[in-house]
């Protein structure tokens, strides 16, 4: 049973695993993780969550006393004991019974036969144009940040993705062979 938004789940894992950690720094892990690429997750849905986190009691957080340079104090945030526990059983659930789908696309395909074969064809063709285009950023934000080199969670938080979007590539170019090879809707 989801009892996490998307955004708190990704925010609990990261201080978690971060110990203690501020606002500006989830949301500079975030950018170079990629999380935005599939998770929408904005810099406001940062500070909301961390918010509802807090409100949870998921998470506590901690200003500093001793102040350097100018500017506010960063709030530091650490995850609770029950936090931890939530997390736990998250991760469990998310590992064990969700799967990744579009299906917005899947609504597409269902009512292909509404069109015309040729925009069928040049929607796919966009689309793939799209995946390339998104598999080329992913890829390489993966190889700047280490590649096979990086821990196994961040390893594998790159390649799902990129072997997600390698297949539906392979499933559009079927697709788009069988629209041209006279298929009809």
């Amino acid at each position: 049973m989801k009892q996490l938004s998307d955004v708190e789940l990704v925010l609990l894992q990261i201080i978690a695993e971060s110990k203690q950690t501020s606002g500006y720094e989830i949301n500079k892990l975030i950018e170079q993780r990629g999380y935005r690429e599939w998770a929408k997750i904005g810099t406001t849905s940062i500070y909301a969550g961390l918010q509802k986190l807090k409100e949870k009691r998921l998470i506590q957080s901690d200003s500093p006393t001793d102040k350097f340079g100018k500017g506010p104090l960063p709030v530091k945030f650490a995850i609770t004991e029950k936090g931890i526990q939530l997390l736990r059983i998250e991760i469990i659930d998310c590992l064990s019974s969700t799967r990744e789908r579009d299906s917005r696309f899947d609504l597409g395909i269902a009512a292909l036969p509404l069109i015309h074969k040729n925009e069928a064809m040049e929607a796919l063709k966009k689309r793939d144009e799209f995946l390339r285009e998104t598999l080329l950023h992913i890829r390489g934000k993966y190889e700047a940040q280490g590649g096979e080199k990086l821990p196994l969670h961040v390893w594998a938080l790159f390649l799902h993705p990129m072997s997600l979007i390698e297949t539906e590539l392979q499933f559009i170019s079927q697709l788009i062979s069988k629209l041209e090879g006279g298929a009809t809707l």
